[in-house]
């Protein structure tokens, strides 16, 4: 593996939020693209790394090739972990890493925490329908479809659904 996870340092939130807002807005997975609400929030690393553990993978030149945010517990950031439960949110990696596994060593990162968290007994994490390179990941490391927890999150847009996968620990 050419590049190493780790928790992203202050000096990259810039460049790590641009990253996520771009992979998310170039993938067509912004309803109202840069106007979209969700286009600032995912930009916002900072606000996310108060309430969060935001990893980072970089390369040996320290380039940031993509990221993830792991919710060690309910509460502001997670938007479907209940109690029991730690959950993963806004993976992106951008388009020149794609294909090398630097998506599914976040995810792997993110399990590793979640196995470290007292108490913890499940992972939980929402993804769009078109997502399906995501969706691949979930499914070798072992997440399985949770139908019964899939959601609509834009009141004004009941068709959007969230699909929502876990994995059992």
């Amino acid at each position: 593996m050419d590049f190493m996870i780790r928790e992203v340092r202050p000096e990259e939130y810039g460049t790590l939020g641009e990253l996520t807002a771009r992979a998310y807005l170039d993938d067509g997975h912004l309803l109202r693209g840069e106007d979209d609400w969700y286009f600032g929030h995912l930009r916002n690393v900072a606000g996310r790394a108060e309430v969060a553990d935001v990893l980072v993978a970089v390369d040996e030149g320290g380039t940031v090739l993509g990221g993830v945010t792991f919710v060690p517990a309910p509460g502001v950031m997670g938007d479907r972990a209940k109690a029991g439960e730690t959950e993963i949110r806004m993976l992106a990696v951008g388009p020149a890493a794609r294909g090398r596994g630097v998506g599914e060593a976040l995810v792997r990162a993110c399990v590793e925490r979640a196995r470290a968290v007292p108490g913890c007994e499940r992972i939980v994490l929402s993804t769009q329908t078109e997502m399906r390179a995501a969706h691949r990941i979930y499914e070798r490391l072992g997440f399985h479809r949770a139908p019964e927890r899939d959601w609509a999150p834009i009141p004004d847009k009941p068709e959007f659904v969230l699909l929502c996968y876990a994995l059992e620990l």
